[in-house]
């Protein structure tokens, strides 16, 4: 690659996923309002694999028009209970009341992600991973909690499963890098067809 891929995220996990893949990258964060973007998607009835796609490609065109000649990856992920999405949580009382009401079912994470060049897409996925939580105890909730909020309290859903959140869940079906929230083999393999990484 002869110029570093602009990561238009502020994301460490998907920083140190690139970066353990072998590709150059510099981090740019956008400046968007991704929450005020996301109700206004919300009350047009769109679908959680459209936003999370569409709030990807708002934050790598934002970055992409400022760095012309460049390949901008934007990145999204959501979490979608049966069409409800849930944000990102305020305080530990409100990483209770959303892990109550993901314990015992099935919920997706979808990953976006949309490469950018010189201010137009290029390139685009939304990966898909399910995954169900089992029936853990109110004590076991509250422990989890106590060890873990400062931890997960920016992450959607409160867990990293790669971290202790991995006890929340009886079952997980799909890649585990769009659990971390990046699809990263498509865009590796997308990568190398385009020449910008070694074949």
């Amino acid at each position: 690659m002869p110029m570093p891929l602009i990561l238009a995220s502020g994301s460490e996990t998907r920083r140190d996923m690139l970066v353990n893949a072998g590709v150059a990258i510099e981090v740019i964060k956008p400046r968007v309002d991704e929450e005020m973007m996301r109700d206004a998607l919300l009350a047009d009835d769109e679908s959680p694999r459209d936003i999370a796609d569409t709030l990807a490609e708002m934050k790598a065109r934002r970055v992409s028009e400022k760095h012309p000649g460049r390949l901008v990856l934007g990145c999204d992920q959501v979490l979608d209970l049966k069409g409800r999405l849930f944000s990102k949580v305020c305080d530990i009382e409100e990483a209770r009341a959303q892990l109550m009401e993901l314990r015992g079912k099935r919920h997706s994470l979808l990953s976006a992600a949309v490469l950018y060049e010189d201010g137009k897409p290029i390139w685009r996925h939304v990966g898909q991973a399910r995954l169900t939580m089992r029936v853990f105890t109110d004590a076991f909730l509250d422990d989890y909690l106590s060890r873990n909020f400062e931890d997960v309290r920016h992450c959607v859903g409160c867990y990293k499963l790669e971290a202790e959140g991995v006890r929340l869940f009886s079952q997980v079906e799909g890649n585990h890098f769009t659990v971390l929230g990046l699809p990263l083999i498509e865009l590796l393999n997308y990568l190398t067809l385009k020449g910008e990484l070694q074949q």
